[in-house]
């Protein structure tokens, strides 16, 4: 073969396969039939050549070969990471031979990549001043990098690391992981010795901060927060300082919640220029046209959810804004809408009542109320209404509006529905005012005014890393809960915003979210059902481990810097936690919350504990988690496998996705070798494989197969224990509307604060291909030319997983846009 292939410096040498085969066969080590998938990826690479080849494009081709086989073998995916990671070492660090040499190669260019950061205005030159740069080096432990799978190096590479001013990246993963942990402990007396600290936990994927604190920790510009949720008051300056604070936030990458119940109504009138209003649709519209003008990290559009409670009079309007017909100017393209719904309207809706929508400006204390004084208030509003002394509202049955709320769902994933009563009434930081919102993935429970825009700060324990020989390890649980909250702490101290509102109400309440990721990738290994008694009491169980460390180690902080300054009169500094406020939301709604009540831990000595004082107001929140579970290669939050074998298309590429836990489950009976194609087929759905056994299709379920009670039993278990809340994502294969209604009813039976999107199952399944292809015929370009094939890494698109039959891609289904946006 004469093949040329060109260099970086433009020089031009013959091809080498021995030196490929080398490449292939180092990064196969330690794999089965390791020398078969040497021989299978050099003899398929060998179609995708051409002379004049560059040594990029030659990488780039051995580790498409590579992807492309994932199906046939997860372990190809171990192979492509490890390829991925020596270009990106060569480019980094140099060429290399043994893997003590690439240690060597971290420990000798750490500092002067830091110190080249810093040059040029990347990173914060505290990185150059506070630390011991040598000890952090000689600490650097290249071979964790073998724990992530090839999207997890390629969203580190190209959606965290940083860049030079040339576009060379400055960062290996270690690298990667050390910035970071440098960058939160900007405020600690022994910076160096905490950052090893935060290093070893995040290096070794056990847990993860959040997506903007990973893109901007240690930089120039550490606006590390991740949530932001904020009021609009019915005052045109506040309503164009909000747009304002918008665009602040946004270009930091930070997610919004955005309530807009306060503004009034379409035709309300204006006494200042004896006018009427145009209401809040108008003004939605134009933040909406300002998160696509202000990018995110200059990565993706800006990412918000407005909230609207459904007692305003423009609530039908509100629920169009997603439509796709009607008038583009009042509808919003890129920000989500949720709904804020009171235990008022669920009763009136089970007692098949009236629902009346009213204007705010002649019922302006109803957003601050909640809980019985809303119910008691709002029917006063009623009977003002029937007696004519509101000059606007509007009647109509709550059955009427749910339905409505629900179809809207069902058809463009909005609103999301949320329950404001049961957020309020559960609130152990109930002293500062009311929650009137959720950020925008629904996790984020926190009072807000004019003051306060509030602030969240997440990371999130990866499960699958705590699951050890079979069995939690929760002395290991407990460890990375009180790790994560003292990093999280730190992190209040060192980021900023450029809102003053936000910072203010960050340093006033310190809240942190800690929550978990890879929930059903461990069930799958210990060999659960999602939708067992097995996985609620064990996600119990760890809920409950994960928020006793973190509340004590919040409580141990309040000792060493001083509780959070509204601490007073909250119910933590009454010796509540989390778990007693479901007692008192109960009381409230009158209506017993159906969840389990068991404990296994010593709470009486924590609640002694915690009136002593609290160093955060919040500690816990389960976001979705989308990118940083890619990085630490587990499932997402709390979900389910959307399936066995599925393509993911994210801002990075296009990945073929095969679950191992699976794989290995059938290596274990001998049946992988022989179910693979149907699985393939099948569009890894195994429910209809004949060969596969009973007990592994009841583990196996897929997203749209599991009973969407059982979503709803594991949200309600972990929101025991959670002060904030959970993105549940939903996912359903009924259409049917009263379905549906006998859904959510059941969610806020359960005491579940917040739902995220519902998934519905798509009408269309992927076009169907043969699995066996005939490689050499892919390659031919028509004209007689070859060129390297582009597998699963090379095209762009949301973060939205869809079915893949091999060769082929999906057509999405209702509510498949853009579900991991923000609250990473």
């Amino acid at each position: 073969m004469n093949i040329t292939v060109v260099k970086r410096d433009g020089q031009k040498e013959g091809y080498d396969a021995n030196k490929i085969n080398l490449a292939i066969e180092k990064a196969a080590e330690g794999l089965d039939d390791s020398i078969a998938w040497v021989t299978q990826i050099a003899s398929e690479l060998e179609l995708t050549l051409f002379d004049g080849i560059s040594t990029q494009q030659l990488d780039e081709a051995v580790i498409q070969v590579a992807l492309q086989n994932v199906k046939d073998d997860p372990a190809f995916d171990t192979v492509a990471a490890r390829l991925l990671l020596k270009t990106l070492y060569k480019r980094v660090l140099g060429d290399y031979d043994a893997p003590e040499e690439l240690k060597e190669l971290h420990r000798a260019h750490f500092a002067e990549n830091i110190t080249r950061g810093v040059e040029e205005g990347l990173l914060d030159p505290r990185l150059t001043q506070m630390f011991d740069l040598d000890r952090l080096a000689e600490a650097l432990e290249p071979s964790r990098d073998d724990r992530l799978k090839y999207i997890g190096v390629v969203t580190l590479n190209n959606r965290y690391g940083i860049k030079g001013r040339n576009g060379d990246p400055l960062e290996v993963p270690q690298y990667f992981w050390m910035r970071i942990a440098m960058g939160l402990t900007l405020n600690e007396q022994d910076p160096t010795t905490q950052a090893l600290r935060f290093y070893e936990k995040m290096s070794k994927l056990e847990y993860l901060a959040a997506g903007s604190t990973l893109v901007n920790g240690g930089t120039s510009y550490p606006q590390l927060a991740n949530c932001f949720v904020m009021e609009m008051q019915d005052d045109i300056e506040h309503i164009a300082k909000t747009t304002r604070d918008v665009m602040w936030l946004t270009k930091g990458t930070g997610g919004i919640g955005l309530s807009v119940t306060k503004l009034r109504a379409q035709g309300s009138p204006i006494r200042s220029n004896n006018t009427s209003s145009t209401g809040p649709i108008p003004f939605m519209h134009t933040i909406d046209s300002v998160l696509r003008a202000v990018s995110r990290g200059g990565k993706k559009f800006g990412a918000l959810c407005f909230y609207m409670e459904n007692w305003h009079l423009d609530f039908p309007e509100f629920l169009d804004l997603r439509q796709n017909s009607g008038d583009p100017y009042r509808r919003t393209r890129t920000a989500n809408t949720a709904v804020w719904i009171s235990d008022e309207f669920m009763k009136r809706v089970q007692n098949d009542d009236y629902w009346y929508l009213f204007d705010p400006l002649e019922v302006a204390d109803l957003n601050e109320l909640y809980g019985q004084a809303f119910s008691k208030r709002y029917a006063e509003y009623v009977a003002m209404a029937e007696a004519g002394e509101l000059k606007m509202f509007k009647k109509m049955g709550a059955r009427e509006q749910f339905k409505a709320i629900l179809i809207s769902l069902q058809g463009t994933s909005h609103p999301w529905l949320t329950w404001k009563d049961t957020i309020n009434n559960r609130a152990v930081n109930n002293n500062t005012g009311t929650i009137h919102l959720s950020n925008l993935c629904t996790e984020i429970c926190l009072p807000q005014d004019v003051d306060n825009v509030s602030v969240c700060n997440l990371a999130s324990i990866n499960l699958s890393m705590h699951l050890i020989d079979g069995k939690m390890d929760w002395d290991l649980v407990h460890e990375s809960a009180r790790v994560a909250v003292r990093q999280l702490d730190n992190l209040i101290d060192i980021t900023r915003s450029s809102v003053e509102e936000a910072d203010f109400s960050n340093e006033q309440n310190r809240a942190v979210g800690l929550g978990v990721m890879g929930f059903t990738d461990i069930i799958e290994r210990l060999g659960y059902s999602y939708e067992s008694e097995e996985a609620y009491d064990l996600i119990d169980e760890i809920m409950e481990h994960v928020a006793y460390a973190a509340i004590d180690e919040s409580a141990n902080l309040a000792k060493e810097r001083g509780s959070y300054k509204n601490f007073e009169g909250s119910r933590w500094s009454q010796g509540l936690v989390p778990f007693d406020t479901i007692d008192l939301a109960e009381a409230d709604r009158g209506i017993e919350i159906d969840v389990p009540r068991t404990t296994r831990l010593d709470w009486d000595a924590l609640r002694e504990k915690v009136k002593g004082g609290m160093r955060n107001a919040t500690l816990m929140a389960i976001a979705p988690t989308a990118s940083i579970g890619l990085v630490a290669g587990t499932t997402p939050g709390l979900d389910p496998q959307f399936s066995q074998i599925f393509s993911r298309s994210t801002s990075s590429g296009k990945f073929l996705e095969v679950n191992r836990n699976l794989v290995e489950a059938l290596r274990e009976r001998g049946l992988w070798e022989k179910t693979r194609e149907a699985i393939l087929q099948s569009q890894g759905d195994i429910q209809g494989i004949a060969e596969i056994p009973d007990d592994l299709k009841q583990i196996y379920k897929t997203s749209f197969q599991l009973s969407p009670y059982a979503f709803l039993e594991v949200a309600a278990r972990a929101q025991k224990w959670i002060d904030q809340a959970i993105s549940r994502n939903m996912y359903l294969e009924t259409r049917d509307i009263d379905d549906l209604m006998s859904i959510y009813t059941s969610a806020w039976k359960r005491g579940v604060k917040t739902t995220y999107y519902l998934h519905m199952k798509p009408r269309h399944t992927a076009e169907q291909s043969t699995v066996k292809v005939n490689k050499s015929e892919q390659v031919n370009q028509g004209d007689g030319s070859s060129a390297p094939r582009k597998g699963f890494g090379a095209a762009a698109g949301s973060s939205e997983p869809a079915p893949v039959a091999a060769g082929a891609g999906a057509k999405k289904g209702f509510g498949f846009g853009g579900a991991s946006k923000g609250g990473e």
